[in-house]
């Protein structure tokens, strides 16, 4: 996700693929590894990292807007990687 950005401007099957693209356009964000064939609030719920507790937190909207911080991700400036 580019900074600013409300969909992701592209989608690699490797973390090299996405960091050489990443290099080459110059841009900044985030790049986060994405779990397949299952959505990020149901991966949560089965790793363990989260369970909800109150009604809201399994409502369409609440999932649909749904991420973790336990996604492997990485931070980038203008191309090069954050330490």
């Amino acid at each position: 996700m580019g900074d600013g950005a409300h969909q992701p401007s592209a989608l690699f099957s490797s973390r090299a693929d996405a960091e050489s693209w990443i290099s080459v356009a110059g841009v900044s964000g985030m790049l986060t590894g994405y779990p397949i064939d299952v959505s990020v609030y149901d991966w949560a719920i089965k790793q363990g990292h989260f369970s909800p507790k109150e009604s809201y937190q399994q409502t369409p909207r609440f999932i649909s807007r749904f991420s973790s911080a336990y996604l492997e991700h990485y931070h980038y400036v203008d191309g090069t990687r954050e330490a």
